[in-house]
């Protein structure tokens, strides 16, 4: 089995990574173009978001074709390229795999509503509870009913997502062995990993009004979701030990992540939890504007840490990715502490027990683009909740300020390679805004300079290569209940690491629990390995940490 505790994953947005024809869209051919960087970097894996054939409404999780590459992206002749260069560069290659759902646009939908019988099967289609009320009160996770009316079958079809994205049933066997045959062919072509998106929402449990919530509690983590998972594994990716998965778990418990990620690999190597990234939300709504709870975040980042470990289970560990705020913009500081703060936040994660994973341009710090008008979005969730917000009687003002720190498009902005036209994005007309600091944000700029944020993120990960402790030791947090200090320590065998990050842009202080004092430590032989500062200081026998400071030390026990 590989060995994925070593590994480190950079998440590609094929859209908005390079554009090596022109037309303004990020392609296949531009990925393959820029695999030197990415093995500069010193990653394993690229997990490149999906490139299908599809409507882009969603762009590029509605699904048209599992089979076919969008044009837009290339040919089948360019990924089959780009997966043999990067083999060259000992990179390997994972997809996106959307089995929750299809567009619309996909055949088998289409010969759904056409009326055959077996094809609707695909699908969940359902009579109303009377005429003009649907199934249940489910709301889409993009706004609005998740249930769509289709005249000519006096009947309702479900979308957890958009409307042009209805739900696959998998309680037929059919549609099991066709994901199943869609997972072969992708292997066939050399892909050793697969990312499987809202996974944890494909096995759907009883159709009932939720008078408590959304109606998540029912078609989440459903009865069959286990069943399901193992019958993929057992015939498609788990006859090939090489091959790593993770899978997207949409408001999942951990008590279910114990059995999706288990070391048994009857399921998956490897699990997303989004917990951590609720700690600005109210309850599960982020469309508001409410300050990040620190406490929260220490709470569930430690609690996911301690019980995965416990129960043998793995995760995937990260900030950002195609449908997150950059963590910069989010938890950090775009001006005065950028780089400090860019360099503490990826301290903090990738020293954790689990996969870390990068999303593309993370490790050169970009932030959110701001964008001040609607026109400059192209996320359908971030248009539709723009209206939603103004009819729920919010300014307009407040609800672009909602936008600017929420929206999935603040993700999506064009790699910045270069500080020239487009970013180095493309030489036409890109599809969404390149942001705009792109000139003094680059790839480029960061590449010559040795102490750059790009820099700082190849030192951590040659550490989880050079350093056991990190890819395979315990943790065991520290500092729990201070109001600025996230720490933690490692342990593995002989070896010991200490992680100390000032989550704020203040000067603390910490007294390393009254048992990690820097003092003692100096004596018991730990040195710092990695850190945004020069040195490390203390206060008398407490450490004095500067904003946003991260300090990483190490010592082997003789």
């Amino acid at each position: 089995m590989a060995d994925f505790r070593k590994y480190v994953v950079y998440e590609i947005y094929p859209k908005s990574f390079c554009d090596s024809n022109g037309d303004g869209f990020g392609d296949l051919r531009g990925v393959t173009g820029k695999l030197d960087y990415i093995q500069k970097l010193g990653v394993d894996y690229i997990w490149l978001t999906p490139f299908f054939v599809s409507p882009q409404r969603d762009n590029g999780y509605d699904v048209e074709d599992y089979y076919r590459i969008d044009s837009r992206y290339g040919a089948m002749g360019d990924f089959e390229e780009m997966v043999s260069e990067a083999a060259k560069r000992g990179i390997r290659v994972m997809l996106d795999m959307v089995f929750n759902h299809t567009s619309d646009r996909h055949q088998w939908f289409q010969k759904a509503l056409a009326g055959d019988e077996a094809y609707k099967d695909f699908y969940i289609f359902r009579k109303g509870k009377e005429p003009g009320v649907p199934p249940t009160n489910w709301e889409s996770k993009f706004g609005g009913s998740a249930w769509e009316y289709v005249e000519k079958f006096d009947e309702y079809y479900l979308h957890l997502f958009d409307v042009s994205q209805p739900d696959l049933n998998w309680d037929n066997p059919k549609v099991r062995r066709e994901v199943q045959k869609v997972i072969r062919f992708w292997m066939a072509k050399g892909v050793k990993g697969f990312r499987f998106d809202v996974v944890n929402l494909i096995s759907k449990g009883k159709f009932e009004d939720d008078f408590e919530g959304d109606g998540r509690r029912f078609y989440t983590d459903g009865p069959n979701i286990h069943k399901y998972l193992q019958e993929l594994n057992a015939v498609t990716f788990g006859t090939d030990a090489e091959i790593i998965t993770v899978g997207e778990m949409s408001s999942t418990s951990m008590e279910n992540c114990f059995r999706y990620a288990s070391e048994d690999g009857m399921e998956l190597s490897m699990v997303f939890n989004f917990h951590h990234l609720k700690v600005d939300f109210m309850g599960n709504e982020k469309w508001v504007l409410v300050p990040a709870d620190f406490q929260k975040l220490k709470n569930s980042l430690f609690s996911w840490q301690e019980g995965m470990a416990e129960h043998h289970a793995w995760n995937a560990v990260f900030w950002c990715n195609h449908d997150q705020p950059r963590v910069v913009s989010r938890f950090g500081d775009e001006g005065r502490y950028w780089k400090e703060s860019a360099k503490m936040l990826a301290t903090m994660i990738h020293c954790l027990r689990g996969t870390p994973y990068i999303y593309q341009g993370e490790e050169l710090g970009m932030t959110n683009p701001n964008f001040t008008d609607i026109s400059q979005y192209r996320d359908v969730e971030s248009i539709n909740h723009f209206r939603i917000l103004q009819e729920k009687g919010l300014s307009e003002a407040d609800a672009y300020r909602i936008l600017q720190i929420h929206s999935r498009d603040s993700g999506r902005t064009p790699m910045q390679w270069t500080g020239g036209k487009s970013g180095g994005f493309t030489e036409g007309e890109p599809w969404i805004e390149v942001n705009q600091n792109c000139d003094r944000i680059n790839a480029a700029q960061q590449l010559s300079d040795e102490h750059s944020i790009f820099h700082y993120y190849r030192k951590l990960i040659a550490l989880r290569k050079t350093y056991d402790v990190i890819a395979m030791g315990n943790i065991e947090p520290l500092a729990r209940r201070d109001p600025a200090v996230f720490a933690y320590r490692r342990t593995w065998e002989e070896e010991e690491l200490l992680v100390i990050c000032n989550f704020y842009g203040r000067d603390v202080t910490w007294d390393g629990d009254g048992t990690y004092l820097p003092k003692k430590l100096r004596e018991d032989g730990y040195e710092r390995i990695l850190g945004n500062y020069e040195d490390w200081r203390m206060e008398g026998d407490i450490f004095a940490l500067r904003p946003y400071e991260a300090i990483v030390l190490y010592r082997k026990r003789k």
